[in-house]
């Protein structure tokens, strides 16, 4: 099969690499280590799916900028079915870099993007819907401090608050689990709940550090908008990769995924050689 030379990795050019017996670095010196070597692998994923995202987010700035708002904020949550499977998509696939498993991005987000396609659209869905209520929330709390208004009920914005918490702490178990296990959603979106608790400090610091560039460019509007260009370029992706650096080993050890994995692989290895020394 042949793979577009941008999206895919070139594994016969010397490069770094880790070695089979060399134990993994821990911490920053991991994330060092995975954007060292994987950085225009997260490039290229982040282009990928920002195109998947792109006419979902084009209704809605079109709304939001007040080009028919109403029929637009509909179109933007329509339009946005193919979310979910690209986000299961992105995940697996920093997954793998983290496992060090060799891989190709367009082969691998579209193979996974087709096997969660149809699973991860409606939870995708009220994701999309969530995010872009919560920029139209903020946003109106911001014109409001730009122009002294007085604000009505601080109510709402603490629930709110609240909600986002909630919603990027358990968020990224549920695409974890569509990506590597065979549930149904709604166990998924419980068993994520559970997770997302059960493993609170590293839960938090995953969503801290996730969602670290989006809340300082929320904070610095309009001065944040000169780094723009790296929200299709990079910001989807090493958000992610921040958030997995926290939440994945928890999630790895609790299903022995990589465990699992590896033993497959070591299995059909020996499949294949006892042909031959027979």
């Amino acid at each position: 099969m042949h793979v577009m030379p941008f999206f895919s990795r070139n594994f016969n050019k010397p490069g770094p690499g880790v070695d089979k017996d060399e134990p993994r670095k821990k911490g920053a010196a991991r994330f060092v280590e995975l954007i060292a070597r994987d950085l225009w692998e997260l490039v290229k994923l982040n282009i990928l799916f920002s195109l998947t995202a792109l006419p979902s987010v084009a209704a809605f700035l079109a709304g939001f900028m007040g080009f028919m708002p109403d029929i637009m904020l509909i179109a933007a949550i329509l339009l946005s079915f193919p979310i979910g499977g690209g986000l299961t998509a992105c995940i697996y696939y920093i997954t793998k870099l983290m496992r060090d498993d060799p891989s190709f991005v367009w082969y691998e987000y579209r193979r996974k993007f087709k096997e969660n396609f149809r699973q991860a659209a409606p939870t995708g869905m009220i994701c999309t819907a969530f995010v872009y209520a919560h920029i139209m929330i903020w946003s109106s709390l911001w014109v409001s401090l730009l122009s002294e208004q007085p604000i009505s009920d601080i109510t709402w914005y603490i629930v709110a608050l609240v909600s986002l918490l909630m919603f990027f702490l358990i968020t990224p178990y549920v695409f974890l689990h569509f990506a590597y296990i065979d549930l149904k959603s709604f166990q998924a979106v419980k068993n994520s709940v559970l997770m997302a608790f059960g493993y609170f400090p590293r839960s938090f610091m995953g969503a801290l550090l996730g969602g670290i560039f989006w809340i300082a460019f929320a904070l610095f509007m309009p001065l944040s908008l000169v780094v723009f260009p790296l929200i299709p370029l990079i910001a989807f992706t090493l958000s992610m990769l921040l958030n997995m650096m926290w939440v994945w080993p928890k999630f790895d050890n609790h299903f022995s995924i990589e465990e699992t994995l590896i033993k497959r692989v070591d299995d059909e290895l020996e499949a294949q050689e006892e042909p031959h020394s027979e």
